[in-house]
């Protein structure tokens, strides 16, 4: 497989030409490559590819790939490049196959696409009847040519992003009926139980009313399947230079309660997918405990629950009173994942977390912003958001960070409580939400990630596993720098 990348300038009918990496493979081929070009009309677009059968050479068929403008190539190119070679070699049932990458690869993309082609050639059987009517994957080894340069240890790290990825995927694809609260919590104990440096607790109800966890249990009370407040803990050799917290909303199952999710696009058959930040949390602490980073605490945290409809499920108009004390008029009861989160924050900076990085599924707000893409970010702190936006950019993961306009939070204000779960009117309501979460983080540094767009690929009906490459790459890095006094 080798990437072809579209011509530069505007003409959109100009072909893709025939030069780098493409030009040394067409003369190897006799001129199979320019030959492909000119017979399907390639222009190289991202996601658009050929193949054809060769003689002559060591290997059988040949394929080319749309890779985009050169100069927009990254790491997201090269996963892009890598799920096509997975599609690819999973069509034509290839044994082996290789890839050629494009002049100034780095390490980087050589792992990106690594894990892509792990991910891409997964299928997911658990719920078929007949699984074996789905033949496994043939591709066994894949070469990478034309790297100059030193990927041993971006390979080393690419299948434990992969396994932390894939956890993700499983966990937001399986049904509510077999995610429920309780099995997170097993998924975080078996985490504790396989891997060193980690340890985990578990919260039931009883514990939790005790700590006052009134905001997280509001929006679990109509509910048979019982909460489970999820704490693992990593511990990494060496002195933690850093203590980080990633706080993951976990709602296995959002009808949306008293304001039940109901008409065309409430989406309701698909608030499986409300537990995403959940997995990507337990995803993270998955990649996190295969790679076991030096000189890191990480704490991962989910306020795992259903939110459900019956005579005791929280009311609108019902106010509920926060761990912190903060007490909240329920406005809307699909305003659901930002109560939960409410006593996670506190709890999170209760274990001494010095960062504090909140991922949820929160708003349609966002997706109305952003589009399915791109997650969105709110910190409460440059530094951080900073730090978080390379670790995405590192990964290949999309983000853009969105204002966190002060003057909003008069929406959240009660005239009978200390805030509303609610903005006031429908606009900002992705801002006016971050700033409700920020009203429960006291001196840590903070950010949220709103990442209820990526989460889900509506065109493949299946869960991406947003967030863990990043997430991971954020708790690894080195501290932020202290601030001045």
């Amino acid at each position: 497989m080798v990437p072809i990348f579209e011509p530069e300038g505007d003409d959109k009918k100009a072909l893709a030409k025939v030069e780098g990496v493409a030009a040394t493979l067409d003369s190897k081929t006799g001129g199979a490559v320019k030959e492909m070009i000119e017979t399907f009309e390639f222009k190289g677009k991202p996601k658009s590819s050929q193949v054809v059968r060769v003689q002559g050479v060591a290997f059988k068929n040949l394929a080319i790939v749309g890779a985009g403008k050169s100069d927009k190539m990254d790491a997201t190119g090269a996963a892009g490049l890598g799920a096509a070679l997975a599609s690819l070699a999973n069509v034509h049932k290839a044994k082996s196959a290789a890839v050629v990458l494009p002049e100034g690869a780095s390490a980087e993309w050589v792992a990106a696409l690594s894990e892509a082609v792990q991910l891409g050639l997964y299928q997911d059987t658990r719920f078929k009847s007949e699984p074996e009517d789905t033949k496994p994957p043939t591709l066994a080894s894949v070469a990478v040519l034309g790297f100059k340069g030193d990927a041993a240890d971006a390979l080393a790290r690419a299948p434990h992003l992969a396994a932390g990825v894939g956890l993700a995927r499983d966990l937001v694809s399986a049904p509510p009926n077999y995610v429920t609260p309780t099995m997170l919590a097993e998924v975080a104990q078996g985490i504790a139980k396989d891997h060193a440096g980690f340890t985990a607790t578990v919260l039931d109800r009883a514990e939790c009313e005790k700590r006052g966890m009134g905001a997280y249990l509001g929006v679990a009370q109509g509910a048979c399947e019982p909460p489970k407040f999820i704490h693992l803990t990593y511990k990494g050799k060496g002195e933690a230079k850093r203590k980080v917290a990633v706080v993951g909303k976990g709602l296995t199952f959002d009808s949306g309660g008293y304001n039940l999710k109901a008409g065309p696009g409430s989406m309701i058959e698909l608030m499986k997918f409300d537990m995403g930040g959940s997995a990507a949390t337990l995803g993270a602490a998955k990649a996190i405990a295969l790679l076991q980073p030096e000189g890191v605490e990480a704490h991962f945290i989910v306020a795992a629950c259903e939110n459900m409809v019956s005579a005791e499920a929280m009311r609108p108009g019902d106010i509920l009173t926060a761990s912190n004390g903060k007490t909240i008029e329920v406005i809307n009861t699909d305003a659901e994942g930002r109560l939960t989160l409410a006593d996670a924050l506190v709890y999170a900076e209760a274990q001494g977390a010095e960062e504090i990085v909140d991922i949820a599924t929160l708003t349609g707000a966002c997706i109305v912003s952003l589009g399915n893409a791109y997650a969105g970010l709110w910190a409460g702190d440059e530094q951080l958001a900073d730090a978080l936006k390379a670790s995405f950019k590192a990964t290949g993961e999309k983000v853009w960070q969105m204002p966190l306009v002060a003057d909003y939070a008069e929406q959240i204000k009660s005239p009978i409580a200390d805030l509303r779960n609610l903005g006031a009117g429908p606009a900002g309501g992705s801002i006016t939400a971050a700033l409700f979460l920020k009203e429960f983080v006291k001196d840590a540094k903070w950010a949220h990630l709103d990442i209820a767009g990526p989460v889900w690929n509506a065109k493949e009906s299946a869960a991406t596993g947003y967030g863990v490459k990043a997430l991971t790459h954020w708790i690894s890095s080195p501290p932020l720098p202290k601030d001045e006094k």
